[in-house]
C-alpha cells in the first residue's frame, strides 16, 4: 500500500525536497537492478548524503513499519535492489567521498557509494590500490560489493571483499549507528565485521566502509592462450594451480562468448578458438618471468593453439576491456540472458563443462561462457528473447538443471554475485533446515522488526520466516543460556 502522507511529510523534513524521489516516473527507475528479471518499484526513493540522515530515514520507517531497500549503484545481478513489497528504498549513491587515507596503516576509510575504480584511481600514483574487482568495477559501488561479498577476476589471488574489509559503520532496523571491526588486525570479541559482509542490506545499512589498500606490484604479465577444446583449457587450469602457481587472474572464456566480444569490442581474441584463458601474474618481475615461462609451457603442454603475451601496457588493457565488457557484448546474441553464478571444485570444471553442453541441447538454448576458472565460478550467460515466453521458460529450467548439476558436483549456489530474491530459494538444496534456521535466528539479532530488505537472501521456508518455529523447546521464563 503507499505511504501515508504523515510517513512521506517525515521523510520530507529529514531529506529535504532534492532528496526524495515520489514521482512514478523517478521510482520506475529504481524498480530493478541488471537482473532485469526481477521488478518492483518503490513507493519512495530516499537519497541521504550523511550517515545522520540515513538514521532519520530509517527510524521513520521502523516507526511505521515501512520496508527498507538498500541500494548502491543497482549493478547486482540477483534482484536484491529491487521493491517486491514496495516501501522506502535508500539509494546511498550520494554519499560516495572518501572519508581518509592513511596510508601509513595501508587502509582508506569511504563512504558506500563510491565507485570501487574510483578508490584505486585515488591511490595509483602513490603506489597503491583496491584489490576487489569486480566486472562492473567501473560503475558499481563499493558498499554493493560490501552487501553482496563481490569477487573479481582478481580474486584467485588477493581474495573477494571480506578479506579486505577492515571495519564497518552500519546503521540497524532501529536507527542505532554501530561500528564494527576497524584498523587494528585482530579486534577482540565477535567477528561481527565478517558477518555483516555479504548479509545484503538483510542487517542495516552500511555508512562507511574502512578497507585495506595493497601495494601495486613490481611486474605485471597477461597472457591469452588459446585452445581447440573447452576440456583441454579446462585441464590447463588444473595444472597451472598444481605447479605451484597462482595467478593474479585465470578466466575463461568459450567459442561463443568470443564471437560476441570481437564482433562487439576487437578485444583481439582469436575467433577459431573453442575456448581461451586469459592469465595475469603479478609480483616480483623475476618471479612473474620465470612463472610466466612456465604458464605458457603448460598451456602448450595442455594443447594451446597459441599462446601470446601482452606487449604493452595498451595491448592488456584492451585484453581486459574484452573481459570486462563480455556480458554487454552477448546483447549481439540475444536481447536478454539469464546470468548463473554457481561454483564447482576447480577439477570438475572439464565434468561441468561437458554437462552444461548437454543441458543446452536438451533445452535448446545458447549458452554463452565467461568465468573465473581458476576458482571454478562459473557465469554461464543463458540466452533468451523476453518477448517469447516459451524461450524464457526453456532459459528456466536449463538454469534451474544447471544449478543443481554444479550443486551435485560438491559446489554452491553462489560465488560472488549473492544471493537476493534470484537464489534464495536454491538455498535448501545447500543447506538443511537448521542451518536455515540459525540464519533466521541471527537476521532476527540484527533486525527484530522484519523491515530490512525482506524477501531477500533466505528462502521462503518452514525454517525461514513463515512457519518459523525454535530449533528448541522455549526456555522456562528467566532462565539463563
Amino acid at each position: 500500500m503507499p505511504l501515508s502522507s504523515a510517513v512521506v511529510a517525515d521523510l520530507r523534513r529529514v531529506l529535504g525536497p532534492e532528496g526524495l524521489v515520489l514521482s512514478p516516473e523517478g521510482r520506475l527507475t529504481y524498480e530493478c537492478d541488471m537482473h532485469t528479471l526481477y521488478k518492483g518499484a518503490p513507493d519512495a526513493v530516499a537519497l541521504p548524503t550523511r550517515a545522520e540522515e540515513v538514521q532519520a530515514v530509517v527510524r521513520v520507517c521502523r516507526a511505521a513499519g515501512v520496508p527498507i531497500v538498500p541500494r548502491g549503484s543497482g549493478t547486482g545481478l540477483i534482484g536484491g535492489a529491487m521493491a517486491p513489497q514496495g516501501g522506502v528504498m535508500v539509494g546511498l549513491n550520494r554519499m560516495d567521498q572518501i572519508l581518509e587515507l592513511d596510508l601509513a596503516n595501508r587502509c582508506a576509510t569511504v563512504q558506500p557509494g563510491l565507485i570501487n575504480l574510483w578508490l584505486t584511481h585515488a591511490v595509483r600514483d602513490r603506489g597503491y590500490f583496491f584489490a576487489p574487482d569486480p566486472s562492473s568495477q567501473m560503475v558499481s559501488s563499493i558498499g554493493g560489493n560490501v552487501a553482496t561479498n563481490a569477487g573479481g577476476p582478481h580474486c584467485l589471488k588477493y581474495g573477494i571483499t571480506t578479506n579486505h574489509v577492515l571495519g564497518l559503520e552500519m546503521v540497524l532496523s532501529d536507527g542505532e549507528l554501530v561500528r564494527l571491526g576497524g584498523k587494528v588486525m585482530d579486534a577482540p570479541g565477535y567477528d561481527l565485521r565478517g558477518v555483516a559482509v555479504g548479509s545484503e542490506g538483510t542487517f542495516g545499512l552500511v555508512t562507511a566502509v574502512t578497507v585495506r589498500l595493497l601495494h601495486a606490484a613490481e611486474a605485471v604479465k597477461t597472457l591469452l592462450a588459446s585452445f581447440p577444446s573447452i576440456d583441454a583449457a579446462a585441464e590447463a587450469v588444473s595444472a597451472i594451480i598444481a605447479a605451484g602457481i597462482i595467478p593474479t587472474a585465470l578466466e575463461m572464456l568459450d567459442e561463443v562468448m568470443i564471437r560476441a566480444i570481437e564482433e562487439g569490442i576487437h578485444a583481439g581474441y582469436p575467433k577459431g578458438a573453442a575456448a581461451v584463458l586469459l592469465i595475469e601474474l603479478d609480483g616480483p618481475e623475476a618471479e612473474v618471468e620465470a612463472q610466466g615461462e612456465r604458464t605458457a609451457a603448460i598451456c602448450r603442454e595442455r594443447g594451446a593453439l597459441e599462446v601470446r603475451v601482452a606487449r604493452d601496457d595498451a595491448e592488456r588493457a584492451l585484453l581486459w576491456k574484452g573481459r570486462k565488457e563480455a556480458a554487454g557484448a552477448v546483447g549481439r546474441l540475444a536481447p536478454t540472458y539469464l546470468l548463473q553464478d554457481a561454483v564447482v571444485p576447480r577439477s570438475r570444471l572439464p565434468e561441468i563443462m561437458r554437462e552444461m553442453m548437454v543441458i543446452a541441447r536438451r533445452h535448446s538454448v545458447l549458452i554463452a561462457n565467461v568465468f573465473h576458472a581458476g576458482d571454478g565460478n562459473l557465469h554461464p550467460l543463458i540466452c533468451y528473447d523476453d518477448r517469447r515466453p516459451e524461450e524464457l521458460e526453456r532459459a528456466r529450467r536449463a538454469n534451474e538443471e544447471l544449478l543443481h548439476a554444479c550443486i551435485a558436483l560438491g559446489g554452491t549456489v553462489t560465488g560472488e554475485h549473492g544471493v537476493g530474491l534470484d537464489k534464495a530459494k536454491n538455498l535448501p538444496l545447500q543447506y538443511a533446515d537448521a542451518d536455515l534456521n540459525f540464519m533466521y535466528r541471527l537476521r532476527r539479532v540484527f533486525d527484530p522488526h522484519a523491515i530490512m530488505n525482506p524477501g531477500k537472501l533466505l528462502p521462503s521456508h518452514p525454517a525461514c520466516g513463515e512457519g518459523f518455529r525454535p530449533a528448541r523447546p522455549a526456555l522456562p521464563e528467566g532462565a539463563w543460556i
